[in-house]
């Protein structure tokens, strides 16, 4: 396949998942105001605060569509990384945004507890369902991309929540019309909030990790280190860096020092271990800085990972045990 062609291709993928997104806000807006008027209908201020999370969703779609956008900008002098981090950003938003609505439905479980509240009637159930049709939709039209990308997962999470609170609603309205049972509506509350919880906390580090420029959770930096010195002619290997910049490239940087009798033999050896970081640890960027013999790092505290960090109350080293 050419590279113009490749080019193309990814192009297409690029606007077909951008139409997808914005169809889902599309219909996640719609189903907004179709809750707000059922809400006004039925009399139901439960119906109309559910259709302000709902906006919610839609608005999580919408910084999670803009962030797409933005990280397919070309790096420049500005931003030598380009913007491919946008998307993460996005994704610690949306999951600080599902805590918030977690928490909150936490605390409306614990009062419907305290002091229950009738719901207002089947024309409720009915919006309910009708919400559970268009958040299926969502997570239909963004599930593909959500497996490549936090971000859109982030979104993609929102929707499933959602989706769950919908079903909450529909056996909780059911039961509660047809049994009485009022307190099926706090339990199934409380249910579907620590579900959300639950996912937040699990997906969050994962954005809060990248942003820190923290080692991909896959890579194991002392076996890396491990292996790069037992390439013949290697000394030593210190000021060890391993970050991703997005999702799909993780990076490395390192300064090596080889034997005086491989001086001349840098590129090779280059070659060497570049090949054994991609094919040993998914590493696709090396950043190798080379000195032989004694001429590497005089005067310095040659941390194996890290440099020296200089803080309020003079310089701190990171170790081997010190691992970020």
């Amino acid at each position: 396949m050419s590279m113009s062609h490749h080019h193309h291709h990814h192009h297409q993928e690029a606007e077909g998942g951008d139409r997808r997104m914005v169809l889902a806000i599309i219909v996640n807006v719609g189903l907004t105001f179709a809750q707000i008027v059922g809400g006004i209908f039925s009399g139901s201020l439960s119906l109309i605060a559910d259709a302000l999370h709902n906006f919610s969703d839609a608005a999580s779609l919408a910084i999670a569509a803009y962030a797409r956008r933005i990280a397919r900008r070309p790096s420049n002098a500005a931003m030598t990384f380009g913007y491919v981090r946008a998307e993460v950003v996005a994704a610690l938003i949306n999951y600080t945004t599902l805590i918030v609505i977690g928490l909150y439905l936490v605390y409306e479980a614990v009062m419907r507890f305290i002091t229950p509240e009738p719901v207002e009637g089947w024309i409720v159930v009915g919006v309910a369902v009708v919400a559970l049709v268009i958040d299926l939709a969502t997570a239909f039209l963004t599930y593909a991309m959500s497996k490549e990308s936090m971000n859109i997962r982030a979104a993609f999470v929102h929707n499933v929540a959602d989706a769950l609170g919908s079903v909450g609603v529909i056996v909780a309205g059911t039961l509660i019309l047809l049994y009485d049972w009022q307190i099926v509506d706090p339990i199934v509350t409380l249910a579907i909030a620590l579900y959300i919880l639950w996912q937040a906390f699990a997906e969050i580090g994962g954005s809060i990790r990248m942003l820190m420029l923290g080692t991909p959770s896959g890579i194991d930096v002392p076996q890396l280190i491990d292996r790069l010195s037992g390439i013949d002619g290697v000394v030593d290997i210190h000021h060890v860096h391993v970050f991703a910049i997005d999702e799909q490239l993780t990076a490395m940087e390192a300064h090596v020092v080889l034997a005086a009798s491989h001086g001349a033999q840098t590129e090779l050896v280059k070659a060497r271990l570049k090949a054994l970081a991609s094919q040993e640890f998914g590493i696709g960027h090396s950043t190798l800085e080379f000195a032989s013999g004694e001429a590497c790092c005089q005067g310095e505290d040659a941390s194996i990972v890290g440099h020296p960090i200089r803080g309020s109350s003079g310089e701190r080293h990171l170790k081997t045990g010190h691992l970020h």
